[in-house]
């Protein structure tokens, strides 16, 4: 039930319009703090008009009748009022107005607006924004629409029927409806909030319908291949070719940290003789458009190798990468053959870069951040977990220095 409190409707004189001996009457509505004014089409003398009362002074008959007239104009206000909001979530002075002046202005309608913006943004693809934000704008859309016939059994809504009621059940559709854990994957409801927000900065609605809500955003667990799953990967020669295929793409990014846009953008210009005389990637991030600089070690170089023919056909492209969702499809093949009891992904890849490759070894965590490209430490943190095999050689090695330490040991002894 709508609860939003009646307009103040204040009248007064317009005294610099008009003639002389008459002044016209104005309204003026204020909701929320924001008004706007509305002519009553009535006039009354500036010396009868009383300021505190808002009537014309006096018991005589003009007086009675202006002042009636007045008091079926506020009261005809308050009924449009009325009327406004069995449609509304809120109604703002400006609808009222127009609203009581006959003015109908075009319902704003909510899949409209998200459309007209992922249209808009579609157009900036390549200069401010990239093709895959876009495609998840669109995905957003495409989650909405199919909320709004779910819960309201129509096409559309209007934006007014916008409210916090509408994102807690749209966040519940996701997760019961769609599986769509909002918790690790959040974009679709930052991506409403983002274009509902442009409507609140137009005015096009009062209340901003997330300022409420809170996401519970739960961080996800970083999966990684240990040395000797990542050995069985390496070491395991299949007798289909395409797995030979993936299992190459897949080991390049366990020893270079590129994700799979990343290496499907490779060319033979990305590789490049490096400050150590030793070759090296150089390219940038599709994501984040930051440097990753990688020194190329023998495993990814051999990859090269092995694909050289391949890149000669395809106009120096590095190497023979296929989709994303094929590639991810045949790695369950392959953590199967291997014995591998692990959701295998490409991303995973990344991580194990991250852990296995570099921080096991012993690779500063400052290095690991500037070959994975980020642009915050923290961001390699979470990446970049700390094993307990590292943390078990760290203090093996601390351990081996206090025993070189006579006088700690004694005093240990003697305790």
């Amino acid at each position: 039930m709508n609860t939003q409190k009646q307009p103040t409707i204040l009248f007064w004189l317009r005294k610099n319009c008009g003639s002389k001996d008459k002044s016209p009457i104005y309204a003026r509505i204020t909701i929320d703090g924001k008004r706007c004014e509305i002519s009553t089409k009535l006039e009354v003398n500036p010396n009868d008009w009383d300021t505190l009362s808002q009537t014309m002074k006096g018991k005589s008959s003009p007086a009675k009748l202006l002042n009636n007239e007045i008091s079926s104009f506020k009261a005809k206000l308050l009924v449009c009022f009325q009327k406004l909001l069995t449609n509304n979530s809120h109604v703002t002075s400006e609808l009222l107005r127009n609203e009581f002046s006959g003015i109908t202005e075009k319902q704003r309608m909510l899949l409209d607006i998200i459309r007209q913006h992922n249209l808009d943004f579609k157009k900036l693809v390549g200069k401010d924004y990239k093709k895959v934000t876009w495609i998840k704008y669109e995905a957003m859309y495409r989650l909405v629409s199919d909320f709004v016939k779910w819960k309201f059994k129509v096409s559309d809504i209007s934006l007014m029927q916008l409210n916090y009621e509408f994102i807690t059940d749209f966040d519940f559709y996701l997760k019961t409806e769609k599986n769509i854990n909002t918790s690790t994957n959040p974009k679709y409801i930052k991506n409403l909030q983002k274009v509902i927000r442009e409507c609140v900065a137009k005015e096009w609605l009062v209340r901003d319908p997330f300022l409420a809500f809170r996401l519970s955003i739960k961080k996800s667990k970083r999966t990684f291949l240990q040395a000797n799953e990542l050995d069985a990967i390496i070491t395991k020669i299949f007798t289909i070719e395409r797995l030979n295929h993936v299992k190459d793409i897949f080991i390049f990014s366990c020893y270079t940290g590129l994700s799979y846009i990343d290496i499907f953008n490779l060319t033979r210009d990305n590789i490049v003789i490096g400050i150590d005389g030793g070759k090296w990637i150089v390219t940038t991030r599709q994501k984040t458009e930051t440097s990753s600089r990688i020194p190329l070690l023998p495993i990814p170089q051999a990859i090269i190798d092995r694909h050289i023919t391949w890149s000669d056909k395809h106009c120096g492209k590095l190497l023979p990468v296929i989709s994303n969702q094929k590639m991810n499809a045949y790695l369950k093949e392959i953590a199967d053959c291997c014995g591998i009891d692990k959701s295998l992904t490409f991303h995973m890849a990344r991580h194990t870069f991250a852990t296995t490759v570099t921080l096991t070894n012993g690779v500063p965590i400052e290095s690991v951040s500037k070959m994975l490209g980020h642009t915050k430490i923290e961001t390699t943190q979470i990446y970049a977990k700390v094993l307990d095999s590292k943390v078990s050689n760290d203090m093996h090695q601390l351990m081996q220095k206090l025993d070189k330490k006579p006088n700690k040991t004694r005093l240990v002894k003697a305790g």
